[in-house]
């Protein structure tokens, strides 16, 4: 997927396979679905996240699973973030979720964001470089905007749950590398959170996950994706490069920076840098959002004294205020 530039918080949808369509019911259990396995090698809330979910809504506007925002209009799958372009460079590999026969793969098409100007068009090939793997009974996985190079399996071969099918990459329609993870049955969508995509409702139900995926994906409302300090104004180019660097003893100055994704309307996002005295050096808080947010930016700081920076611990406390309470914080510490 990519994240619009038209609207803040607002996401662009895109086309995988040409004529699949939602599902309107189905039961795992009468219809053999595979156990699903967490497909992606990353822990989520340590080195990867969930950016999307299905999209329930049976109209123009969104609901995920959990009866929140997480997702966009007609999005079909679970996109699967990785931090940066740092952590794609180093390798996260893409698994099977189940045992299967490859039945289409795609490689060759360039990593490179879909914002790059005179970039390649992807019309038609939205998906980038993946693999689809057929689980009989109909069920079929994909797996999508896999690392140019990566593909490591071939049409007919047989894998097991945890097979390495490749790497994540930025191919396709993507603005950012993570992996698109959709699952079909009888060529149609299916939430492998809530697979009964005639239920509405919010409370626990069947998926197809196994208890230790599932144990990975715990729902949360809006996550810090990346954190820390830079020694000047950041943008979210340069946090999705990967190539921001810690600021050295005599930088001209400590800046603190949070990015944070699925923020809920009416958030209010504060950052804090205190220096080794505890005396506030920098402190913003912005408006309630008005809309749900796929990434949000914030950071300050504070330009280096005449004297130089004193020796110790600068601290930033990052929170987001939802419904008067903290729902989401960080602390970030510098020392020198």
């Amino acid at each position: 997927m990519r994240i619009s530039k038209r609207a803040a918080g607002t996401v662009a949808g895109l086309s995988f396979l040409a004529g699949v369509a939602f599902a309107p019911s189905t039961s795992d259990a009468e219809s053999g679905a595979p156990e699903l396995a967490w497909p992606i090698a990353c822990e989520p809330g340590r080195t990867c996240e969930i950016q999307h979910y299905v999209d329930r809504d049976p109209g123009p506007g969104t609901r995920d699973y959990h009866c929140g925002l997480q997702t966009y209009d007609g999005h079909k799958g679970v996109d699967i973030r990785v931090p940066d372009m740092a952590a794609e460079r180093r390798g996260v590999e893409v698994l099977a979720a189940a045992p299967g026969k490859v039945i289409g793969t795609r490689d060759g098409m360039a990593d490179i964001s879909i914002r790059t100007p005179g970039g390649p068009s992807v019309t038609g090939r939205e998906c980038g470089n993946g693999v689809v793997i057929d689980h009989g009974g109909g069920w079929q996985t994909q797996y999508c905007h896999m690392a140019q190079g990566s593909i490591a399996v071939a049409n007919g071969q047989e894998v097991a749950a945890g097979t390495p099918l490749g790497h994540v990459g930025l191919s396709g329609d993507t603005e950012f590398p993570h992996l698109h993870f959709q699952v079909r049955h009888d060529g149609q969508i299916i939430d492998p959170f809530a697979p009964d995509m005639e239920a509405q409702g919010c409370k626990p139900r069947a998926e197809l996950w196994r208890a230790d995926a599932r144990a990975k994906a715990t729902y949360h409302a809006g996550v810090v994706l990346n954190a820390g300090f830079a020694d000047g104004p950041v943008d979210m180019a340069k946090i999705e490069r990967g190539d921001v660097a810690a600021p050295s003893r005599d930088a001209a100055a400590i800046v603190a920076y949070v990015r944070a994704i699925a923020l809920l309307p009416g958030d209010s996002v504060e950052l804090e840098l205190k220096g080794p005295d505890g005396a506030v050096l920098a402190r913003g808080r912005r408006p309630p959002l008005e809309r749900w947010r796929a990434q949000d930016l914030i950071y300050l700081g504070k330009k280096r004294p005449a004297t130089g920076w004193p020796a110790g611990a600068y601290v930033a406390e990052y929170r987001v205020w939802r419904a008067g309470k903290v729902a989401i914080s960080r602390r970030l510490s510098l020392n020198y």
